[in-house]
């Protein structure tokens, strides 16, 4: 595979995303439902048990809960299992969507008792309605202006006792109002190759597909440590399968579709390669700005920060300097390219 030539880069296309696609939505059957069905995120899972455990003894709604990661790891279905777990309602937006105050006071004001509301991006909320956050979390009431002016008169609403779960990508982000409101903070971390494996049996067994353990761990193994890409990567070699090997997914079969998808061993697809040579063949390795390592890709800047670092961070092949970010001696070494042994710090 000549990881130098030069590649058009199909951004919407890419099968290594981080992003949600539409494939990825809607009352997906992959998607556990209880803690015991959830695999990986071992210290999570136990703590989330016992917290939960705790509020049903209590009888209480459970306290405030905040999840952080890198996307794809399984923020929103972590939020569902716990809803399910309570056996309360799960209600869903995001913090982009509520645009207006009365947006959210006319979501709380629907809730019922111990209902889970879950906020994803939360960190994308109008600082604004932020303010109404504040009381409905603490004192479960909130209180809004009727009228203008002199004659402006405020009504006290009292509301049910309910669970908030934000989720975010950006946890600096967060105001540190909000932050401190959150009784419990959990930050979820990239999978191991052999949780994604069993993710990837799992899945295989739930859409019925024949997988042998070592094609699923061929299959784990370039999934950048995120279920989400698993459990993509897993539908596309279904379709080489069933083409190729008579629908039965082994490891030549994984390897080969793979190849062909341009997803190389680590997980690197065409962009990642893309972006590293040319940091290396342009600017010498870096540093190099993040706007130019966006421009360099045609992304936005947050993009590459949310989406691209923490992999390439994470193997070793990228990392930041207050001057900007490098190309580390392992990136130059999967790329075939020889180092000079210099890093400009």
């Amino acid at each position: 595979m000549d990881y130098n030539s030069d590649i058009d880069m199909d951004l919407e296309n890419r099968m290594v995303t981080t992003s949600s696609l539409p494939e990825d939505e809607g009352d997906n059957p992959l998607r556990p439902r209880t803690l015991s069905e959830y695999i990986g995120q071992t210290k999570v899972k136990e703590n989330l048990s016992i917290f939960i455990n705790a509020a049903k003894l209590r009888r209480e709604p459970l306290d405030h809960v905040l999840l952080y990661g890198p996307p794809g790891l399984g923020k929103t279905t972590l939020s569902a299992i716990i809803a399910n777990e309570m056996g309360v309602n799960f209600r869903v937006t995001s913090g982009p969507a509520i645009e207006r105050p009365g947006d959210l006071a006319a979501m709380l004001t629907n809730l019922e008792e111990g209902d889970v509301l879950f906020i994803d991006e939360i960190h994308r909320m109008p600082r604004i309605v932020e303010e109404i956050l504040y009381p409905a979390m603490e004192d479960f009431a909130i209180d809004i202006m009727n009228g203008k002016g002199q004659g402006a008169t405020s009504i006290h609403l009292p509301l049910p006792k309910f669970t908030l779960i934000g989720a975010t990508t950006r946890a600096g982000q967060i105001s540190a109002p909000l932050r401190d409101r959150f009784g419990v903070v959990l930050r979820l971390e990239l999978y191991s190759p052999e949780e994604l494996s069993l993710i990837v049996s799992r899945s295989a067994r739930i859409l019925g597909i024949p997988c042998d353990p070592d094609g699923a761990y061929e299959i784990a193994a370039r999934s950048r440590g995120t279920p989400r890409i698993a459990n993509r990567l897993l539908k596309r070699v279904r379709d080489f399968a069933q083409v190729m090997s008579e629908g039965k997914i082994t490891l030549d079969v994984a390897r080969k579709a793979l190849e062909k998808l341009e997803i190389d061993e680590l997980g690197l697809d065409n962009i990642d390669r893309r972006m590293l040579t040319a940091i290396i063949n342009h600017y010498g390795g870096g540093p190099v700005g993040l706007d130019t390592v966006a421009a360099l890709v045609g992304e936005e800047s947050v993009t590459i920060e949310d989406v691209y670092e923490p992999y390439l961070m994470q193997i070793g092949f990228l990392g930041r300097t207050p001057k900007g970010r490098i190309v580390l001696p392992n990136a130059y070494q999967h790329l075939g390219i020889e180092y000079n042994g210099q890093l400009m710090l």
